[in-house]
């Protein structure tokens, strides 16, 4: 056998093994990674194909709107098809719905329809939703177990969808995309000579603090980079901090221990202190009843 013929029957190969795979399939959830509780999302993954290629993007999550947006933050970066399964589901076993719905980039979300799902459909765009019809896609002998969905629904049936097990019609009835529910919560405006926003999460290995305000919005301020600005955090009305920082490129671009503002990696506005933890330091935390104002001093 020649190189050209060993070269092609690699490439068959490869291309073979990727088609067994099928779509990525990635998890998020409220629980953490100390107990069982992962692993057995994994382990019923695995039991319909040892083929799938299954990633973590986060866990430990605290809170529905926070789940929403590490959903926004990571799911834009994966390939078209991939199927992720998320599960902050406190209304667990009661009459919620459990769903999948397919975004317009062509992603796959299987979810409790309990607000997990508004911010990438808001940004997707709605393609279909679909209601999981647990009457076959749940796990088998799974039936009298009512607490863990993760597992029994939304993991059993997120594999078999990436897999190739079940297509998107098989998961079950059409919902109208009205039927999805979402979150409410302040969306980022420029109101006179502010702009305005939330928290929606800290970068929580760092204590930067996240706003929703995109750079274009920020723009509109005509604040140049060396400039300095004013920030004020308020939680249910209350102000909790008023700085005046420099609008930087980068951490690196002020001394150590002060603070900056910045556009962070999502092209949103963001608070920091260089080798220090802001959130920490001015006693702020996330969610839809933190809001940001930004302006000229």
């Amino acid at each position: 056998m020649n190189r050209m013929h060993r070269c092609l029957l690699i490439a068959l190969a490869l291309v073979s093994s990727a088609a067994l795979a099928g779509a990525p399939l990635v998890l998020m959830t409220d629980f953490g990674t100390t107990d069982g509780a992962v692993a057995a999302m994994k382990g019923v993954a695995y039991s319909v194909s040892q083929e799938l290629l299954i990633c973590d993007l986060s866990h430990e999550n605290p809170d529905i709107f926070t789940g929403a947006y590490r959903l926004y933050q990571a799911e834009e970066f994966w390939p078209k098809g991939t199927v992720f399964v998320a599960v902050i589901d406190p209304g667990v076993g009661t009459e919620r719905l459990s769903v999948v719905l397919k975004t317009r980039t062509g992603r796959y979300f299987v979810a409790p329809n309990n607000g997990l799902l508004t911010l990438v459909a808001e940004r997707d765009g709605i393609e279909q939703l679909r209601q999981i019809d647990e009457k076959i896609n749940r796990r088998p002998g799974s039936e009298q177990s009512h607490t863990f969905h993760g597992r029994d629904v939304f993991g059993y049936t997120g594999a078999r969808l990436a897999a190739g097990v079940i297509s998107f019609a098989q998961v079950g009835p059409k919902l109208p995309p009205s039927a999805l529910v979402s979150i409410a919560y302040r969306k980022p405006e420029r109101v006179g000579d502010k702009v305005l926003g939330i928290i929606p999460v800290l970068d929580i290995q760092f204590g930067n603090v996240w706003t929703n305000i995109p750079k274009q919005i920020f723009d509109q301020l005509h604040v140049q980079l060396g400039q300095s600005v004013r920030v004020r955090i308020s939680h249910n009305g209350e102000l909790v901090d008023d700085t005046v920082a420099p609008y930087r490129r980068t951490f690196g671009e002020v001394p150590v221990g002060q603070p900056l503002v910045y556009i962070n990696s999502l092209m949103n506005l963001a608070i920091a202190l260089n080798l220090g933890n802001y959130a920490a330091a001015h006693k702020v935390e996330s969610g839809v009843d933190w809001l940001v104002e930004i302006s000229k001093p």
